[in-house]
C-alpha cells in the first residue's frame, strides 16, 4: 500500500474513531488497517495515536499530523475530480447519508442503476435518522428533510415534502378523533427522538399561521419505520411525510388526523461540504436524484 493509502487509512480512523471503523470504512481488516499506522509511526518514529482498550485518541503530534494529512487527502481529492471533470468518466467513492425510511426508500433505489451508467463509481450509504456532522465524517453528500441550518454547508433543494398525522381507524375508535390542535394533548403522540431532536412539539397550519404544540406520548424512538410501525398497529398518532405512509393512506390502514391542520411542508434536499471545485462524480449523482425524485413529490 503506497505512502498515500496509509494517510487515508490514518485520516479516516482519527475521524471516526476507531481502527476498525476506519478501516472498515476503506474495506481493510482491523489488522491491516493497524499496520498502516504503524507503518507512519516508523516512518516518522513518533507515535501519532495512544491506543487502549476502550478508547483510541491522537497525541499532540497526531493531532497536527492530522491537519495536515487531511489537507493533503482533500487536495489530492480536488486534483482528481478537476481530471474527472475533463476526462468525462469520474471515478472513485461517493459516501452518501440519508435518513431510515428515505434513504431506504427514494435513495437506495437509485444507487444501482446510476453504477450501471457509470460502473468506475462505488457507494458506501449510511443510512440514520440521527444527525450527522458531514465533515467530521468525511461525507460528500447527505439527503435532508427539514429545514437546513449550517450555512457552512451547500444546499440544494429537490422538493418540497407534505407531511401528515396518522393514526389506525382502531386508534381513533379506542381514544377518539381529535378536533382540533390542543386535543393532541390527550393522545399518544408517536414521537421521534433522539439527542437534539426537535420533535418534543410538533409545528401544525393553522389559521393564524404555524403553531408550535408541545406533544407527549409514552413510546418514542430515533427510527423513523419504528413510528410508522406502531402506529399502524394503534398504538398513537405519528407525524410522518406523506410519501412515506401514502399506500397505507389509501388503502384505509392508516387515516388522516387533524386533515385542516397539517404539518407544514418539509423540504427534502442535500447537504454538500463547500469546496472549491465540488466533484464530478458527487454533481452527476445529485443531478441523477433530482432528475428521478422530483416528480415523486
Amino acid at each position: 500500500m503506497s505512502y498515500l493509502e496509509s494517510l487515508r487509512v490514518f485520516v479516516r480512523v482519527v475521524e471516526l474513531g476507531s481502527i476498525t471503523a476506519g478501516g472498515r470504512d476503506l474495506r481493510l481488516s482491523p489488522a491491516v488497517a493497524s499496520n498502516r499506522i504503524k507503518d507512519l509511526e516508523n516512518r516518522f518514529e513518533v507515535r501519532l495515536l495512544n491506543r487502549t482498550t476502550r478508547k483510541l485518541t491522537t497525541t499532540e503530534i497526531g493531532r497536527a499530523f492530522y491537519d495536515h494529512a487531511r489537507r493533503v487527502i482533500e487536495t489530492l481529492d480536488e486534483a482528481e475530480a478537476l481530471v474527472s471533470s475533463f476526462s468525462g468518466k469520474p471515478q472513485g467513492v461517493i459516501r452518501l447519508t440519508a435518513p431510515l425510511g428515505l434513504g431506504r426508500r427514494l435513495i437506495a433505489p437509485l444507487i444501482p442503476a446510476f453504477c450501471a451508467e457509470n460502473p468506475g463509481i462505488e457507494f458506501r450509504l449510511r443510512l440514520s435518522d440521527r444527525n450527522v456532522n458531514i465533515v467530521e465524517d468525511a461525507i460528500d453528500l447527505a439527503f435532508f428533510l427539514g429545514e437546513p441550518a449550517d450555512s457552512a454547508l451547500k444546499w440544494r433543494k429537490i422538493a418540497d415534502c407534505p407531511r401528515v398525522l396518522v393514526a389506525a381507524p382502531s386508534y381513533l375508535a379506542a381514544a377518539g378523533i381529535p378536533g382540533e390542535p390542543d386535543d393532541l394533548s390527550g393522545h399518544n403522540c408517536l414521537l421521534l427522538r433522539y439527542p437534539r431532536s426537535p420533535e418534543y412539539y410538533w409545528t401544525l397550519t393553522t389559521a393564524a399561521g404555524p403553531r408550535k404544540m408541545m406533544v407527549s406520548g409514552r413510546f418514542d424512538t430515533d427510527d423513523g419505520d419504528v413510528l410508522r410501525g406502531w402506529a399502524l398497529e394503534g398504538h398513537g398518532i405519528a407525524n410522518r411525510p406523506l410519501y412515506e405512509v401514502e399506500a397505507e393512506l389509501a388503502d384505509g390502514r392508516l387515516v388522516r388526523v387533524l386533515p385542516d391542520h397539517p404539518p407544514p411542508d418539509a423540504q427534502f434536499g442535500c447537504l454538500t461540504p463547500h469546496r472549491r471545485l465540488q466533484d464530478p462524480k458527487v454533481r452527476m449523482f445529485i443531478d441523477y436524484a433530482v432528475r428521478k425524485l422530483r416528480p415523486l413529490f
